[in-house]
């Protein structure tokens, strides 16, 4: 597995997608440490809460889902966005670093044996042109794309996932992906669980947003930028 230093996107949170150029290792660090003290919640985790205290009933398909994704805290406790050369299928970098969408992509993978890395390459190269173009690239990567918000977007929305983003809770259930849009135009995607916010009004996330797999009241932080249902043992 080999192992280069890129920044992703416009900044450094891994959904967006990597650049071009290289970028030296302390400023890919800087940035690093700038993003994780911007975006990221407690040092430690939170306790799930009690089923009882339940935001909805998780259908089973989506109760898989997050529970492989929230196996993730305690064991994704890193943000690393560097570009890396992956075994395919299935390819991974350690467990204990990622980016936000090695929480979608591992859960996906961990409940449903359903590996995005694959599935996401598998459409890019019969719908190049259906995919976004920001990275200038002539054809997919299969080590990257399946780590870029805009591809696992544009995957979801084509495979008939994809919902209307509302500002309503309710509309937001469990086992649900929603993307976001962060300051600095920086996306981000998380999983929508059955646990509901100390205040009763929303559902909490898993996600990766700058100091490992965290389960966070952070819905309607930022602006929801795609909303999607997307069960693949349908």
């Amino acid at each position: 597995m080999k192992r280069r230093v890129f920044l992703i996107g416009s900044g450094v949170l891994a959904g967006g997608g990597l650049l071009a150029a290289t970028v030296p290792s302390y400023r890919m660090q800087a940035a690093v440490q700038v993003t994780q003290s911007t975006f990221a919640g407690p040092s430690a985790p939170p306790e799930p809460e009690p089923a009882e205290t339940g935001w909805q009933q998780p259908e089973p398909w989506a109760a898989k889902l997050i529970a492989a994704a929230e196996s993730q805290i305690g064991e994704t406790v890193t943000y690393d966005p560097s570009y890396v050369s992956l075994p395919f299928p299935n390819g991974d970098i350690p467990r204990e670093r990622g980016v936000c969408t090695d929480v979608v992509v591992r859960a996906y993978r961990d409940a449903f044996s359903f590996d995005l890395q694959r599935e996401v390459n598998r459409d890019m190269k019969a719908h190049f042109a259906a995919y976004p173009t920001i990275w200038g690239l002539k054809g997919p990567d299969r080590n990257i794309d399946h780590r870029r918000v805009p591809n696992l977007q544009a995957f979801f929305k084509r495979h008939g996932a994809a919902l209307a983003v509302s500002g309503n809770p309710e509309d937001y259930q469990p086992g649900d992906v929603v993307s976001q849009m962060l300051p600095g135009n920086l996306p981000h995607i998380a999983i929508v669980t059955h646990r509901r916010s100390k205040d009763g009004a929303r559902p909490l996330l898993v996600h990766n947003i700058g100091a490992g797999t965290r389960l966070e009241d952070r819905l309607f932080e930022f602006q929801i930028s795609g909303h999607y249902r997307f069960n693949p043992v349908v």
